[in-house]
C-alpha cells in the first residue's frame, strides 16, 4: 500500500515496484523505465500549495486526476489563473529554471504523481530518445500557449469562453474543475460577468452543465 506523508511540502517516499504498473500510461510512454522508479503516488488535498513562488525547484508533476492551477499574483493583487492542469503535467517548464516562477494550488482533489526535476534533467542529458519525447511533449503545451494567447485576444466573454471549450474541451465538453470561477481567471474575466454569459447562453440552448462538465449543445 503507498504511503502518503508531509514534510515541509511532502516526504518523497520510491514508488514500490508493485505500483509501478499503476503509472499512469501517458508518463509510462514519456519516461524512461529507469525515471518510473523514481515517481512518487501522492494526495492532492483541495487548498494545498504543491510550491509557492520564487522557490528552487525539486519536483515536478503529473495531474492524475483532479486539477491543478499555476498561479501568480497580478499588478493589483489580484489572482491569475495561468494554467488548469488535468490529467497533465506542472512544472515542467522548471527543468531549466532556477525557481518556480507561480504558485501551484491543487483546486479539485485527486491523485499527483511528483518526479524527482534533477533526475529528469541529467536523464534529458543521457538518453537522447527521451530527450526527442521531452522535446514533443513541450511542443504540444506550446500549442496550448498559443491557442490561450489568441483566446485572451478575443474581446468577448462569450467568443473567450468557446474558444476555450473548443480548444480544451473534448467533443464539445469542458470539465468545470473548481467551477466558473476558476474559468473566469483562466479567462481573464471578471466571474460575475462569466455567471451572466452562462446564464444567458444556457437561457438560448447554447450551452449546458452536466455532469461536472460545460457543453456546446451542438457537438
Amino acid at each position: 500500500m503507498l504511503r502518503f506523508s508531509l514534510c515541509r511540502v511532502y516526504d518523497f517516499d520510491h514508488m514500490k515496484t508493485s505500483d509501478i504498473n499503476k503509472l499512469p500510461l501517458t508518463l509510462q510512454a514519456l519516461l524512461p523505465e529507469s525515471l518510473w522508479h523514481e515517481c512518487v503516488w501522492l494526495p492532492g488535498v483541495k487548498g494545498k500549495q504543491l510550491f509557492p513562488q520564487g522557490k528552487i525547484p525539486s519536483q515536478m508533476f503529473y495531474v492524475s486526476t483532479g486539477e491543478v492551477i499555476l498561479q501568480r499574483l497580478g499588478t493589483q493583487g489580484e489572482n491569475i489563473v495561468l494554467q488548469r492542469a488535468r490529467q497533465s503535467f506542472v512544472a515542467e517548464a522548471s527543468v531549466q529554471s532556477s525557481s518556480y516562477h507561480c504558485e501551484a494550488v491543487v483546486t479539485v482533489s485527486g491523485e499527483l504523481v511528483a518526479i524527482p526535476i534533477e533526475l529528469v534533467r541529467q536523464t534529458l542529458i543521457d538518453d537522447p530518445a527521451f530527450s526527442m519525447r521531452w522535446m514533443a511533449m513541450l511542443n504540444k503545451e506550446l500549442k496550448r500557449l498559443r491557442a490561450q494567447c489568441e483566446r485572451l485576444s478575443l474581446k468577448g466573454v462569450r467568443d473567450r469562453l468557446l474558444h476555450l471549450i473548443e480548444s480544451e474541451g473534448l467533443c464539445g465538453r469542458l470539465p468545470l474543475g473548481a467551477g466558473l470561477k476558476s474559468i473566469a481567471l483562466e479567462l481573464g474575466v471578471t466571474h460575475e460577468a462569466l455567471y451572466r454569459t452562462v446564464a444567458e447562453m444556457e437561457k438560448q440552448g447554447v450551452l449546458r452543465r452536466e455532469d461536472g462538465n460545460i457543453c456546446v449543445t451542438r457537438f
